[in-house]
């Protein structure tokens, strides 16, 4: 994954809080892309890519949609998150989504509501959830379920990582 630039070289990076895992705390490569409104540059979301130590691939990938975004209306209803996962690890067959489900998810003292995605790559694992300010967290993983922990280690990352 590349950063996506403006042409204007005006730092493109996002005006909401970015809801990741702290690069620092992943044992692997980290890698981020910008995706950029193609009009006027404005942040439109950010992809977040996980990969493995030694080469082994990536195995997670952590997406932040604004509101407005078109990439949360996907025709197919295919997440942009699993489009990326599939394209990093090489995998060009077609993917559908086939079903979803809500499901509650203590936080501390709040609930969160996670919408998991059953999609017919049944080695894909696909989560969404809508943050208060609107922003989408979709989390999808290849071969591994998404536990409930995760939600637990996601925190915002600081604006400053995505300035280019």
């Amino acid at each position: 994954m590349a950063f996506l630039r403006r042409r204007s070289g005006t730092p493109a990076g996002p005006d909401f809080d970015i809801l990741a895992m702290d690069p620092s705390d992943w044992p692997g490569d980290f890698g981020a892309a910008l995706l950029s409104d193609p009009e006027d540059g404005s942040c439109h979301g950010v992809v977040l890519r996980y990969d493995l130590m030694g080469g082994r691939g990536p195995s997670m990938m952590i997406g932040n949609l604004r509101p407005g975004s078109p990439a949360r209306e996907p025709e197919d209803g295919v997440p942009l998150e699993v489009r990326q996962m599939l394209a990093a690890i090489g995998n060009d067959e077609p993917v559908g989504v086939l079903d979803s489900e809500d499901f509650p998810v203590m936080l501390d003292d709040a609930l969160l509501i996670v919408k998991k995605v059953k999609l017919s790559e049944s080695r894909l694992a696909c989560v969404q959830f809508g943050r208060s300010d609107d922003v989408q967290v979709t989390v999808v993983t290849w071969d591994r379920p998404v536990s409930e922990d995760l939600y637990r280690l996601l925190k915002p990352l600081p604006a400053d990582m995505f300035q280019i």
